[in-house]
C-alpha cells in the first residue's frame, strides 16, 4: 500500500515531463508520428501504474523511424501472404476491410468497416454472378440419314467465313445462289460458272517467279471449285465445263504475258458457251419442235426450259396448234409457271398438280416430252425426280418417251439406278424420311434423245462421247 500511495503522487510528474520532452522534440512527419504512437502507449502504460522494466533504454527518434519502417514492411508481406487466400471468399471488398483493420489497429473501426465490406462484396457477388450468366446456344439438329444414302450430297449454305480466302467475290455470290437453288436448272448454272470464271481470270495476276499455267489452276481455280461444291454438288455439265477449262489452262505457253492469256482464255470460254449452250439450244428446240404435228397432245413433266422453248417454237413461230398437258412436280409445282406462259401464247393447256390422273391423261397423248439434267454412257437418263414414273407409266401405254439434252450434259459415268448419283431435297429433310431430288430411267424407258447433234437413240450415247472426245 505503501509503494502504490509513493507512486500515485509521482504519476502526474512524469506526465508533465513527458509532455515537456514532447514539446521540446521536431515536429514529425505524420508516418512518424502514427509509428511513434505505440512507444508513446508505453510510456501511459507506466504512468498509469504498469510495472516497467528498469533497464528499458529509451529509444530515440531515428531508432523510432528504423522500427517503423520494419513493422511497415512486415504488415505488407503479411498483407500479400493473406492476398491469395481472401480473394476467393470476400473479394476486393473483404480485402478492403481487412487492410484497413490491420492499420489502425482499433476494433471498433473493424466492425464500423465489416457490414459495409461485407454488404459491398455482396453486391459485387450477384453483379458478377448476372453478368456471368451465358444464355445457352441452341445447336441446329441435323436429320440423320440412313448409313445407305449417306454417300448423298445435301446443297447447304456454307458460311462466308469458311470460304477460302482465294475465293473470288463473284463465286461466293453464285455459291450462294445455288445453295439457295435460286439458279438451279443445270444449263444456267454452267453459265453462270463460266461467266464467273471470266471475273476471277480478270482479277489474276501471276506472282512473280510463277507461270500463269502453272500457278493459276492450283492456287486460284481449284479453291473457286471447291467452294461451289461445298455449297452444292456440281452438275455433269458444270464438271464437264471444269474439266474443259483445265485442259485450255495447261494448253497456254508459259511465255505468254498476261493480258494475252486472259484475253485467250476469255475468248475460249465465250465460243464454249455459244457452240455448246446456246446454239446446241436453238439446235434442240427446232428438232423437237419439228416432231409436233398438229393436232396432237404432247404431255411433259414439270418446267424444263427446253420443252418450254420447243412448244413455243412450234406454235407461234411454226403456228401449229396442239394441246400441251403438264403434269406437275407435287412438291415444288414448278409447271404452274410453264402452264400460265403457255396459256398466254394461246395454246391449249392442261395442267394437272400431281401424278394422281397419270395414266388417264397418257391414254390421249401422241407422246411425251421431257428435259434431262444428264445421259449416262450406259444410255440411262438422269433428270427431275418423277421423271422416271412418267417414262414407265408411258411405254406401258405404248406412247414414245423423248428426251432434251445437251451434249455437254452426257459423262462417261454409268448408273443403273437413282441412289449412286443423287442429291437430297434439303426442303424435304427431316428425320421420319427424305426426298431425293432427281431420279434415273434405264434406256429401254427412252425412245429416243434429242442433242445438236441430231435425234438419236439412248444407246448411241457412249458413241457420241467418243466422238465429243476427238472434236
Amino acid at each position: 500500500m505503501a509503494t502504490e500511495g509513493e507512486n500515485a503522487p509521482g504519476a502526474p510528474q512524469n506526465e508533465i515531463a513527458t509532455a515537456a520532452v514532447a514539446v521540446e522534440q521536431p515536429k514529425e512527419t505524420p508516418k512518424e508520428t502514427s509509428a511513434a504512437k505505440p512507444a508513446k502507449s508505453g510510456k501511459d502504460s507506466k504512468g498509469t501504474g504498469a510495472p516497467a522494466a528498469e533497464g528499458e533504454k529509451k529509444l530515440s527518434g531515428a531508432e523510432l523511424k528504423a522500427k517503423a519502417k520494419a513493422e511497415k514492411q512486415a504488415r505488407r508481406a503479411q498483407q500479400k501472404a493473406a492476398q491469395p487466400a481472401a480473394a476467393p471468399s470476400g473479394g476486393p471488398g473483404g480485402q478492403q476491410a481487412q487492410v484497413g483493420g490491420d492499420a489502425k489497429g482499433g476494433k471498433s473501426k473493424q466492425k464500423q468497416d465489416g457490414p459495409q465490406a461485407a454488404g459491398g462484396a455482396g453486391a459485387r457477388g450477384q453483379q458478377t454472378k448476372q453478368a456471368a450468366v451465358v444464355v445457352p446456344v441452341v445447336k441446329e439438329v441435323k436429320p440423320t440419314i440412313p448409313e445407305c444414302y449417306s454417300h448423298l450430297s445435301v446443297a447447304k449454305r456454307t458460311p462466308l467465313t469458311h470460304a477460302d480466302k482465294d475465293v473470288h467475290p463473284a463465286m461466293l455470290l453464285l455459291g450462294q445462289q445455288m445453295a439457295a437453288f435460286s439458279v438451279s436448272d443445270s444449263t444456267a448454272r454452267l453459265e453462270a460458272t463460266l461467266l464467273a470464271f471470266k471475273k476471277v481470270i480478270d482479277s489474276y495476276a501471276t506472282p512473280q517467279g510463277n507461270t500463269f499455267s502453272r500457278h493459276f489452276t492450283s492456287h486460284i481455280l481449284n479453291p473457286q471449285v471447291e467452294y461451289l461444291s461445298a455449297c452444292r454438288p456440281m452438275c455433269f455439265s458444270m464438271g464437264n465445263a471444269v474439266r474443259w477449262l483445265k485442259l485450255q489452262i495447261s494448253k497456254i505457253d508459259i511465255d505468254l504475258p498476261d493480258y494475252e492469256a486472259r484475253k485467250l482464255l476469255h475468248e475460249s470460254i465465250d465460243n464454249f458457251l455459244r457452240e455448246r449452250v446456246h446454239l446446241a439450244d436453238e439446235v434442240i428446240i427446232e428438232t423437237a419442235a419439228a416432231l409436233i404435228t398438229d393436232g396432237e397432245t404432247i404431255l411433259t413433266y414439270a418446267h424444263h426450259p427446253l420443252v418450254q422453248r420447243a412448244f413455243r417454237h412450234a406454235h407461234v413461230e411454226q403456228g401449229k396448234q396442239f394441246t400441251a398437258i403438264i403434269i406437275d412436280d407435287p412438291f415444288e409445282l414448278t409447271g404452274k409457271e410453264l402452264a400460265k406462259s403457255l396459256r398466254a401464247d394461246g395454246l391449249s393447256v392442261i395442267y394437272v398438280p400431281g401424278l394422281n390422273a397419270l395414266r388417264a391423261h397418257l391414254a390421249n397423248t401422241d407422246m411425251v416430252l421431257v428435259g434431262a439434267e444428264a445421259m449416262f454412257s450406259n444410255g440411262a437418263m438422269y433428270a427431275r425426280a418423277g421423271t422416271c414414273d412418267v417414262a414407265i407409266a408411258a411405254q406401258d401405254l405404248g406412247v414414245q418417251v423423248v428426251g432434251l439434252s445437251e451434249t455437254i450434259n452426257f459423262t462417261e459415268r454409268v448408273a443403273m439406278d437413282s441412289l449412286t448419283y443423287n442429291e437430297i431435297d434439303p426442303e424435304n429433310n427431316s428425320n421420319d424420311g427424305f426426298r431425293l431430288l432427281f431420279d434415273t430411267t434405264q434406256d429401254k424407258h427412252v425412245t429416243a434423245v434429242i442433242t445438236e447433234l441430231g435425234n438419236t437413240a439412248t444407246s448411241s450415247v457412249a458413241a457420241i462421247l467418243r466422238k465429243l472426245e476427238e472434236l
